[in-house]
């Protein structure tokens, strides 16, 4: 862990991961860790600051979420955003109650004292609001430094004991001037230096992985994409021919993908890759399924299965290496049984079986996605693989509504091979979060040739993100989709028509399934 770092006690807001984003990004190290975490811990980790997070909870309940009143004791700066704020008045003294009305979206904040936590903004500006309950009585030695219209107390100070309190979200990019008041508070208050980058995390990952796994072999599973690829290169730089790769065709994958695979990575990075097709085994499993859960639950299984049968294959290896990031460690366990509400379950996290012989080893569990792709420029990866567009763990499977068939992930392929081709020609691949095509269980009827014919319909998804949170459906240019469109038609065997989705997430969610 890097000497300078930031301590983020999670309440359940859908923001907490926003809120280490924005101090990494400042080349600091910052860790989310749960809300109820003992002060004793915090000081032992030595942090230079802690951060309360938001939460959807309100402070005035009793069965409201609750940290260790003695973080209050341990000599460092402390910063509350929003149920934070609110949990920081509480504790120290101070009296929070139900607003008359609530405060929700975009805000205006009038500034009174902009020194300590608002020193270099002005004495106005917008701020993103999101809270049902207000301070109403300061803690003894807090000052007001900032209002609102409907709240008296948005920003709070104790600048003698280092306490600062926001009641909006300065980690979101709607709060103007939000990354100054963050800045403010890693750099002049808990007085960070700029310690954390790629470079120096890649040096101590490499130093770790070796001391962990002292000249054992390492197995790894490569799917191709980019956190599996990062993994692999950061393991074969650490440890060179000790890693053993595996890439498992369960032909769900896109065009050829194998070849590409098998080419990039045995070939030109001269990693021990062996490549198994598999995937009879996988469409067996998956004949006549339609349920989305069901799908990924067989091909969890199926995987399960065939890459134990390719681990033994290797004799006795003692480590398994995982491609887990951080989002999938936050939102698979909620940070150790916290506040947040479980979103959805990933396939490194909860995928392996409960009786695994394998020592597991998680290089990237404390990264971003975004932080992985630096990463991977770091080694040396082509910005072609660094940038690739997410693909989900089931593959194709997810992208096929209803039954799944050789026939129609051939058509599915060739489609989108055909989407990518043309997104890519014009410009606009590395401007999207993903682009892909769906197969929709649905024949209609056309006219080709002067015959009527009655085909499969393809469906062109395309969005834009940050983070893949919230997305927006991207406005692609009629010509481009006219070409995408003409060209599937016309070099798609079966398919007669294509539509364009433009649902947002939410409510939609990215993949149809």
């Amino acid at each position: 862990m890097a000497k300078d770092w930031i301590a983020i006690l999670d309440f359940g807001s859908q923001y907490t991961h926003l809120i280490a984003r924005r101090i990494r990004e400042n080349h600091v190290y910052s860790e989310i860790l749960p809300y109820n975490t003992p002060a004793e811990k915090i000081l032992s980790l030595n942090p230079n600051g802690v951060i309360l997070s938001g939460g959807p909870a309100s402070v005035i309940s009793k069965k409201s979420p609750r940290p260790d009143k003695n973080i209050f004791s341990l000599g460092m700066p402390v910063l509350g955003i929003c149920y934070g704020a609110q949990l920081m008045a509480k504790l120290l003294g101070g009296s929070v109650a139900k607003a008359p009305a609530g405060e929700y979206g975009s805000a205006q904040l009038r500034i009174v004292d902009n020194n300590g936590l608002l020193s270099g903004l002005g004495h106005c500006g917008i701020v993103w609001m999101s809270h049902g309950d207000k301070i109403t009585r300061l803690p003894a030695g807090f000052s007001v430094s900032a209002k609102t219209g409907n709240a008296g107390i948005s920003v709070m100070q104790d600048t003698g004991r280092r306490f600062y309190a926001v009641q909006f979200h300065p980690e979101v990019v709607h709060t103007i001037g939000g990354a100054k008041i963050l800045k403010n508070f890693i750099f002049d208050i808990s007085a960070c230096r700029r310690s954390w980058s790629m470079g120096s995390f890649a040096e101590e990952a490499v130093k770790i992985i070796r001391e962990k796994t002292r000249g054992e072999k390492v197995l790894c599973g490569l799917s191709g994409g980019v956190d599996s690829s990062v993994l692999a290169l950061l393991l074969h730089k650490a440890i060179g021919p000790n890693l053993k790769a595996v890439f498992i065709d369960n032909g769900l994958l896109r065009k050829d993908e194998a070849a590409i695979v098998e080419k990039r990575f045995k070939r030109n990075y001269r990693i021990d890759l062996k490549c198994v097709d598999s995937s009879k085994v996988f469409l067996k499993a998956l004949k006549g399924v339609m349920e989305p859960e069901k799908k990924r639950k067989i091909i969890g299984k199926v995987f399960i299965d065939v890459f134990e049968k390719q681990a033994r294959s290797f004799g006795d290896i003692k480590f398994l290496a995982q491609g887990t990031l951080y989002p999938d460690v936050i939102e698979s366990s909620s940070i150790a049984g916290g506040p947040s509400a479980v979103i959805k379950t990933h396939h490194n996290v909860g995928g392996l079986p409960v009786k695994i012989r394998f020592s597991l080893i998680e290089p990237l569990r404390e990264l971003f996605k975004d932080e992985v792709r630096l990463l991977g420029k770091e080694l040396g990866m082509p910005d072609e693989l660094v940038y690739r567009h997410p693909f989900p763990g089931p593959g194709l499977a997810v992208r096929i509504i209803g039954d799944i068939t050789r026939a129609k992930l051939n058509i599915l392929r060739d489609a989108d091979a055909i989407l990518i081709d043309e997104i890519k020609g014009c410009g606009l691949y590395s401007k999207l979060w993903q682009a892909f095509c769906v197969f929709l269980p649905v024949n209609t009827v056309g006219v080709m040739g002067d015959k009527r014919t009655y085909g499969n319909v393809i469906c062109v998804r395309a969005v834009t993100s940050n983070d893949a949170m919230t997305a927006d459906w991207a406005r692609l240019p009629g010509d481009v989709l006219q070409r995408v469109s003409n060209r599937i038609m016309n070099e798609v065997s079966g398919i007669n028509r294509v539509v364009f989705d433009i649902s947002s997430k939410p409510p939609s969610t990215i993949e149809w399934e």
